[in-house]
């Protein structure tokens, strides 16, 4: 690495615009990972094998799904990553969980539409912020440290946003910065260009569309960035449960859209946001 590109992390890290985490990995990409620090979590997990390398080769840790799982087993998931320093993020997480949870992890920040759960190890409370025992927390205050990049997550209905609210925990939880444009679907086509200031200069969008799933190709047209499309099952019977909207997206004309599961924000998310992070770190490496 050269000594200007070294310069160029130290600020941002004495700027606070870069965690330790992401500090080392730029520095030291081929560091293994951290052993469990001393007087943390250090009973194994029953019927749980956890992924401690992740975030050294892919650059994030591993996430909870939290569908199936006890509170006690994301509890206990979450306590190994946080004993290491690693950010958690949790999906499909509900209220019933979330409560024992909070029990459990105070520092917890739950979002009920999203159904999420975020820690961040190196949180410190800002007293303006609201309690972060409040189960619902649709602010991001100061959680992630360091915010790399711009993803825009637009959705065609307001029945679509617990879809995006997942993206938009994830990219949080990544440390991007996530510009939420809601309710501009097909059916007031002078929505979309009303706000098309708001993303044009995006790295990547997180578009969530159910019904016949056409505001992807829309917003496609408009951008010369990645388009992650994401079907919801948003809409009456032929729908099928987004599988209309999974084939009308698959279908695209546009050639910057991909597309995701029905539903997944978080698989939607996290791969705009590895776009921007990618993008970002690129820019710091060539000193721009």
């Amino acid at each position: 690495m050269q000594k200007a590109q070294l310069r160029s992390l130290v600020e941002q890290l004495a700027a606070g615009e870069l965690t330790p985490h992401n500090f080392l990995l730029a520095v030291a990409p081929e560091l293994p990972a951290a052993a469990p620090q001393s007087g943390g979590v250090s009973r194994p997990l029953e019927a749980v094998s956890i992924d401690r390398d992740r975030a050294r080769r892919c650059g994030f840790p591993e996430v909870i799904y939290g569908s199936g799982k006890t509170a006690e087993t994301i509890v206990e998931i979450a306590a190994h990553l946080l004993a290491e320093g690693q950010r958690v993020l949790a999906t499909r997480v509900e209220t019933s969980q979330a409560e024992l949870i909070a029990g459990q992890l105070p520092q917890s920040r739950y979002n009920r539409l999203a159904r999420t759960i975020r820690i961040d190890p190196e949180q410190v409370p800002d007293p303006r912020e609201p309690d972060p025992q409040k189960l619902e927390q649709q602010d991001s205050g100061p959680w992630v440290h360091g915010r790399r990049g711009q993803v825009a997550v637009i959705t065609a209905g307001t029945s679509d946003r617990p879809v995006a609210e997942e993206a938009r925990e994830t990219l949080e939880w990544m440390g991007v910065r996530a510009t939420m444009i809601h309710d501009v679907g097909v059916a007031g086509p002078h929505r979309l260009p009303e706000r098309l200031a708001e993303f044009a200069a995006a790295d990547a969008i997180v578009v969530v569309a159910g019904m016949e799933g056409a505001l992807p190709s829309i917003v496609g047209g408009h951008v010369a960035c990645p388009v992650f499309a994401v079907p919801t099952s948003v809409g009456y019977g032929a729908s099928l449960g987004g599988i209309a909207a999974l084939l009308s997206m698959l279908n695209s004309c546009a050639a910057n859209v991909a597309v995701v599961n029905i539903d997944a924000g978080f698989k939607a998310g996290y791969l705009a946001g590895l776009v921007a992070t990618r993008r970002n770190v690129a820019e710091v490496a060539s000193g721009e």
